[in-house]
């Protein structure tokens, strides 16, 4: 079996990737993908301190959610990639600077490979498997990246897009707007006897 053009592109990312990364070294690489995972839990969990004063300059809430997360977002992305650069700069000035560099091309190539197995996964979705061409459903390489795709797949939890658009939106988790309403009724139905009961008797 020739080798097609989707081998080609898999090949091609993978070793570009690679060598930008064994350029930057692994240890860059790997706090500039903590800086930018750092800046969004903080956007994920911060945004709501800004969020009020947002909610001052516009009347949508989604502009003023969204407004605060990527403020928080830059902020945080600019504070912490100052760091890791600084971080960054004296690993590879070091001693272990050849095998920063070694690492960061191993850590290169599987970035890009996880590239492609993403962009597959987008391809399968949104093209039917008879409407594929044929350089994509006889490349060497379509099996073991609809696999990895796969196992990928399964890392993610079950409505991983409800959650995170309900937790953006403010709303409650499942099971915690049930156990308050129960309560609040219960606490109205107790409370309105005792309220009535001194106007029978004045």
């Amino acid at each position: 079996m020739p080798i097609t053009i989707l081998d080609g592109i898999v090949i091609g990312v993978a070793l570009f990737s690679a060598v930008l990364a064994m350029v930057r070294g692994f240890s860059r690489e790997v706090l500039s993908v903590a800086s930018w995972v750092g800046a969004a839990a903080a956007a994920y969990f911060l945004y709501p301190v800004l969020l009020p004063y947002a909610k001052d300059y516009t009347t949508s809430d989604t502009v003023a959610m969204v407004g605060s997360a990527a403020a928080v977002f830059l902020v945080a992305l600019i504070v912490i990639s100052f760091i890791t650069m600084r971080i960054a700069d004296f690993i590879i000035d070091s001693r272990i600077g050849a095998l920063d560099r070694t690492l960061g091309f191993l850590f290169g190539a599987a970035r890009g490979i996880l590239l492609v197995v993403v962009a597959m996964l987008f391809f399968n979705w949104l093209v039917a498997p008879q409407q594929q061409p044929s350089w994509v459903t006889t490349a060497k390489s379509k099996p073991l990246l609809d696999n990895l795709g796969s196992r990928l797949v399964a890392l993610l939890p079950e409505d991983a897009d409800a959650t995170i658009l309900d937790r953006l939106r403010g709303k409650p988790a499942e099971g915690e707007g049930g156990t308050e309403d129960p309560d609040g009724a219960a606490g109205g139905t107790n409370q309105a006897p005792a309220e009535e009961t001194p106007a029978t008797n004045g």
